[in-house]
Order: structure tokens, then sequence, then C-alpha cells
């Protein structure tokens, strides 16, 4: 064990959670774990009886969700070759290299400009956390994939990458390059036991993602306002337990899942009082 907080937070409640996963229970990495859909999916395998390394860069909220859920957590930067060694090592230390699922939920928006008023710097950090973190981590987990014989990858992408909208152009980009990114892999991965799987929610109401996007707290809730029940995180982390807990010769290609109110990533139902 290492002697990080994260780790020794996670070894603890690992330890002391009642209903602990077997040790040959099937095992993910979740990536982007900290908040949101990361966070609901990691606590979801768990309760499905998945020994899970839920990873981000935030320590402290990996060390809160150990603690709810006796998952095993690690502080990683998916931009980082070097710290997404580091989860490799962990990988190995906690699973003995072999892997069945990676979950790439790491991702986000950043802004809403136009295209004419592109900040280049937010288009240049969501292509690094969206597509390439996902590739970064891809291809260093594929080997203890591969040594599962029953493996998945599996990404959330958003309904964004199918569909255009004014303001979301640098988003649409970097999902789009993810959604590309599930469907190369899934070729190029054909006759191994690999399955490839895409999620892309529409409208989520999570603490995070629209605060992230537009930097206010105001302009985030207005996001939502006369939206009846847009979908919450936990919606998107029962679709995922659903992908994953199939039977491993059933591949969902992608499920796009909105909720009721949302006809089009730019088309939503609005109502007073709601």
């Amino acid at each position: 064990m290492t002697s990080s907080a994260a780790d020794s937070a996670s070894s603890s409640a690992s330890s002391s959670a009642p209903g602990a996963p077997s040790a040959d229970a099937l095992t993910a990495v979740v990536t982007g774990a900290s908040s949101g859909i990361g966070r609901a999916t990691a606590a979801r395998l768990v309760a499905d009886g998945w020994r899970v390394l839920a990873v981000a860069r935030r320590e402290e909220k990996l060390e809160q969700l150990a603690a709810d859920t006796g998952c095993e957590v690690l502080a990683v930067d998916v931009t980082s070759d070097e710290s997404v060694q580091g989860l490799v090592a962990r990988t190995e230390e906690l699973f003995g290299g072999s892997l069945n699922a990676v979950v790439h939920v790491a991702g986000g928006a950043l802004g809403v400009e136009h295209a004419a008023d592109a900040d280049l710097e937010k288009w240049q950090r969501m292509y690094d956390i969206n597509v390439l973190g996902a590739v970064r981590v891809t291809r260093a987990l594929l080997p203890a994939i591969r040594e599962s014989r029953r493996g998945d990858l599996l990404f959330v992408t958003s309904v964004a990458a199918q569909e255009a909208y004014p303001g979301g152009s640098g988003y649409n980009a970097a999902k789009a390059g993810e959604h590309m990114l599930a469907n190369a892999l899934r070729l190029e991965l054909n006759g191994e036991p690999i399955r490839v799987i895409e999620i892309a929610p529409g409208m989520v109401r999570t603490e995070e993602f629209s605060l992230v996007r537009l930097g206010d707290q105001d302009a985030a809730d207005k996001v939502y306002d006369g939206v009846e029940r847009p979908l919450t995180a936990e919606d998107c982390a029962d679709v995922i337990s659903y992908a994953l807990g199939a039977p491993h010769h059933v591949n969902l290609d992608l499920v796009t899942v909105r909720p009721l109110a949302q006809a089009a990533a730019h088309r939503v139902a609005r109502h007073q009082g709601v």
C-alpha cells in the first residue's frame, strides 16, 4: 500500500466497509470520480459488488468518497503521463495487472463563446481532458483490460458529440473527438473479448458541471430553470451499471439518455413554477 492520504483513506474504508466485495469480484477504474456522474458511478459499482479504484485530481473529495463507499481511491491527473503511470502501478498493486473495466468520466465543458470568439485556451483544455485524457488512460490500462479476458472500455460522452448548438462548438468538438475515439477502438479491438461502450447523456443536473462551465452559480442555476426533472448523476450511473452488467456478448455501442423534457441539445421544455 502507498502512504498517500488518499490510499490510506481508501484502505481503511475498504477494510471496514460492510459487505465489501470479494477478492474475485469484477474490477473497475472510474475516472472523474470526485463529483457528479463519476462519483455516482463509483458508488453504484461498489454497491453492485465491483472492486473499484476511483480516480480524480481532488484528493480531499476522493477521501470522502472512500469513506462513504469503501472504494479504493487515487489522485490522478489524466492530462499527465507521469500521473497516469502512477495509476497503472496502483492498478497492478490492487488488481494484479488484470482489470475488467475502465469508465472514462473525466471531462467537462468550459465557456459558451461562439466559434468566432473562441478562447483557444479553453478549447485546448477541453480537448486535453475529454480526448487526450481518455486516450492516455486507455493506452495505459489496455494491457490490464486484455489480461482480464473480459474487458470493457466505457466512455461517458454527451449529446454534444451528436448535435451542435450555438455556444457549444468547443465542447461539441471535444466530445465528438471522444465519440470517434470510441468508434475507432471498437473497430481496432474487434475479435478481442473487449466491449467498447459509449453513454451519451443529455441534460444532467449535477453540482459542478454548469458551474465550472459558466463560472457563476446564478448562471448555472438558470440552465435548469423551468425544466421538470433533469437527469441526475445517479440516473446516468444506473445506465452505466446496466451496460457493464449485461452479458458480455451484449455490447451497447451507444446509449443516448435524456430527460423527458429534452428533445434535443437545444430544445428543452420549460415551465413556470417548476
